[in-house]
């Protein structure tokens, strides 16, 4: 995967109101914002869960789906399968790269059916190792988010990659929490992985706004998911922190001037630099001066602008002797002092 330019995902997730129509027009508002990829799931109720009325499988982490089981989140949330073809050339149609995370081994299948052309490990599936491997050994780019990850699984989940064949991996810094408070994002955490496991890093951000995107572009992050919303009057349980069209497009901006402003290592001077600097200290003359007088503090003074002669030559030159006449705010130069 190329990122030679920071990669920029519009994450679809459950934000298409249960309407194909809707889920279109998503991909193409996520166009017209300047992401580089849209991001679909790929999953069905039964693959990612079980419909089991138990405690274990009822949500209790202080998010909107609060109180609801599993599979009854799972089932309205869904993408359905049979709008993949038609979002996938509706991406195409736009010239957006169209790609998804699949939670088992019968997405990956499908996925291939449809040659997407990157997998995406969601967070909490991070942990589910014959999953990464098989995705993996379809030989596409994967991502892989760290939202509920400790440093071994983490290890684990490149050692699964790479296993099969394929080091084409980037990590990205998640916080799973929805929404992400700023204070948890965490983001020196993008460099210590990228040195650390060395491959490629990224952000998914679940945060409100757009500063922590922004932000992570100088802390390396070379992919960048958002989840992406038509409008939020669609609802669902994403829509919170989810950009709308007008907020993406703001968030995008902001990433390219940040990336624009890295720049690179180079302590060459640029023309304007250079013009700058005309301005920079340097030593002249503060008083009328004539042949044989002594160089005092009082005779040559650190001034702008920089057309005379260097303020490291300030102290050598104390006590040495004039061999000119010169008159105030001339500039000093080597030549007119003796032993120089």
């Amino acid at each position: 995967m190329n990122t030679e330019k920071v990669f920029i995902i519009a994450e679809l997730s459950a934000n298409h109101g249960n309407d194909i129509e809707i889920a279109k027009e998503t991909i193409r508002a996520a166009k017209r914002a300047g992401a580089d990829a849209i991001k679909l799931q790929t999953y069905k109720a039964e693959t990612i869960t079980m419909d089991v009325k138990h405690k274990d499988f009822m949500i209790n982490t202080g998010g909107v789906a609060d109180g609801m089981y599993l599979f009854d989140l799972y089932k309205e949330a869904f993408l359905p399968w049979e709008w993949h073809k038609e979002l996938f050339d509706t991406a195409k149609e736009e010239n957006l790269i169209c790609f998804s995370s699949p939670f088992d081994h019968t997405a990956v299948d499908f996925l291939e059916e449809l040659e997407s052309p990157i997998y995406k490990i969601a967070s909490f599936e991070i942990t589910d190792i014959p999953l990464i491997k098989y995705a993996a050994s379809k030989g596409k780019p994967m991502i892989i988010s760290t939202g509920i990850a400790e440093i071994e699984d983490i290890r684990l989940a490149i050692e699964a990659c790479k296993s099969v064949g394929n080091n084409d991996i980037t990590i990205l810094k998640c916080t799973s929490a929805y929404p992400a408070p700023v204070e948890e994002a965490n983001l020196v955490m993008i460099e210590d992985i990228r040195t650390r496991f060395d491959v490629k890093v990224g952000l998914s951000d679940h945060t409100l706004g757009i500063t922590v995107p922004v932000v992570s572009v100088a802390m390396g992050a070379k992919v960048i998911e958002k989840h992406f919303i038509l409008d939020k009057k669609v609802g669902g349980y994403d829509a919170s922190f989810s950009l709308d069209e007008k907020e993406f497009t703001e968030m995008v901006a902001a990433v390219r001037q940040a990336e624009h402003s890295l720049g690179k290592v180079d302590y060459t001077l640029t023309e304007k630099q250079l013009t700058g600097k005309r301005s920079s200290r340097s030593l002249y003359l503060f008083k009328d001066i004539k042949k044989g007088d002594v160089i005092t503090e009082d005779t040559i003074k650190s001034v702008r602008p920089g057309f005379g002669l260097h303020p490291k030559y300030y102290e050598a030159i104390l006590g040495k002797i004039f061999n000119i006449d010169a008159k105030r705010g001339e500039p000093l130069k080597l030549s007119m002092i003796d032993g120089l």
